[in-house]
């Protein structure tokens, strides 16, 4: 990063030049601040959304820049809020007149004041955050930086303007947003300001689910989501927002015997799947992939600690934890449940003997998700031997050939039975009824063993031979 930044380069798009424009036709001060000018100087690409800080009305400079654009586009107002946003060269374009900010203490929403660019600059969450380049054509370009935040930028810092006991308190989702950046830009938080998350974690209660799952998400969706994660549980806030994840924490011991502290090898576990998905879906599946382990472990003399029936209960678990966090409880929430209840599959038949029978159960049981169970599977692998290391991935290349090979042959993903139910009526000359299902389920069943080739006229001989063995008549 350089000492000196050529902040003119910043902003070389052309709606800089007519922002500029509008603000002195208005004899306003306007500023770009926060997430843009942050992520021009850490370089990190084009940023589609810019916040535009104005001395004066940002509803009126959003107005004015409206009428200088091509196509004038829609202005878009919210009165309670005092902003204005737009559309224009795929960019979101949002304006607000400067304010400061006061709080109550039951409520994150603030009581907000017309203030000066200082106050805009003060109310905002950290640092990094406060940077303002200014894009009047007196001054354009220019820095304003009050608390150093380049400064940090270069140092990788996470830090609040003012008190940080304050200003978490004031907006506990603030919190959230220091460890999503922190995990986003690998930043560290400065020692106070994480002492203040600690010590302000109780006050995360007054904030929405909703709000708290979509920082989340962003988490989740970093590179190395494990930072993010380890964050949140030694401040005390992942206890309060996912504790059946937290419940995975701890090794116990009985008779010299122990377990593997499964709450850090899943934070290995997401850490492995994202460097090969970014299915958001997927990632979450690996975040619960063993928490049904804490409410089903056990110790047995004879073998040790045991985990039984962990997916099934872990799949149960994942629709409470998702109607808990308002996640969404359609096909997304299926997935997860399905990748938490198969999480196991895979591995049961990672072996030189597995059976062609066991492959086809495998394929049609996960159908199109055989191949995100498959990279669940192969990041379950936290080993650091590397002997063991390298026979459990040889073990599921050997898999993912058989997969490959039985499914070839046999199609069974997505699998549609030969025979149809309308046919066995028709067949037979009975109505919907529980023969009916019998005979379908003894096709599918016959298929998947191998008894038969998944194709018509084996089927429809299997068909004529067990409706007579359930007394039926066919015709001819």
């Amino acid at each position: 990063m350089p000492k000196y930044h050529n902040y003119r380069k910043a902003l070389h798009h052309q709606i800089f030049n007519i922002i500029q424009e509008a603000a002195d036709e208005l004899s306003m001060e306007a500023y770009v601040i926060g997430g843009f000018v942050r992520d021009h100087i850490l370089d990190r690409g084009d940023h589609k959304d810019i916040d535009i800080v104005s001395i004066g009305s940002g509803i009126e400079l959003a107005r004015k820049v409206s009428e200088k654009l091509p196509n004038k586009p829609k202005v878009q107002v919210f009165k309670n809020f005092g902003t204005a946003m737009l559309r224009a060269f795929d960019m979101e374009i949002e304006f607000v007149g400067a304010r400061k900010e006061s709080y109550r203490q039951h409520s994150r929403k603030p009581i907000v004041e017309d203030g000066t660019l200082e106050d805009d600059q003060n109310r905002r969450d950290f640092t990094i955050n406060a940077l303002a380049l200014k894009l009047n054509k007196d001054g354009f370009g220019n820095l304003l930086d009050p608390f150093n935040g380049y400064e940090d930028l270069k140092n990788k810092i996470i830090k609040t303007p003012l008190d940080p006991d304050i200003t978490y308190s004031d907006d506990p989702l603030r919190m959230y947003r220091a460890i999503r950046f922190a995990a986003q830009l690998n930043f560290m938080i400065e020692h106070e300001s994480l002492k203040a998350i600690k010590e302000n974690s109780e006050r995360i209660k007054i904030i929405s689910k909703e709000r708290i799952v979509d920082e989340l998400n962003k988490i989740m969706m970093s590179s190395k989501p494990s930072k993010g994660f380890s964050l949140l549980f030694k401040t005390g806030l992942l206890q309060k927002i996912l504790p059946e994840l937290t419940a995975l924490q701890g090794i116990d011991e009985v008779e010299g015997q122990t377990h593997k502290d499964n709450f850090w090898h899943t934070l290995e576990v997401v850490d492995n799947i994202s460097q090969n998905t970014d299915n958001l879906w997927l990632r979450w599946a690996a975040l619960l992939h063993d928490i049904g382990k804490a409410p089903t472990k056990k110790f047995h003399k004879k073998i040790g600690w045991t985990f039984h029936g962990h997916e099934f209960v872990g799949a149960k678990m994942v629709f409470k934890l998702f109607k808990r966090l308002r996640l969404p409880l359609n096909e997304k929430m299926k997935f997860v449940q399905k990748m938490v209840l198969m999480s196991s599959r895979p591995i049961a038949i990672a072996d030189d003997n597995v059976t062609d029978s066991a492959v086809r159960r495998l394929i049609f049981d996960a159908g199109d998700n055989i191949e995100d169970l498959m990279t669940l599977c192969e990041a379950d692998i936290t080993t650091k031997n590397p002997k063991r290391y390298k026979k459990y991935h040889n073990n599921f290349k050997l898999v993912r050939e058989k997969i490959q090979e039985v499914e070839e042959r046999d199609h069974v993903r997505n699998f549609q039975p030969p025979v149809s139910g309308e046919e066995i009526m028709e067949t037979f000359n009975i109505k919907p009824s529980r023969e009916v299902g019998m005979i379908k389920d003894a096709i599918k069943e016959a298929i998947l063993e191998g008894d038969i080739p998944n194709e018509y006229e084996p089927a429809r001989y299997f068909m004529l031979k067990k409706g007579k063995e359930l007394g039926l008549s066919h015709t001819t």
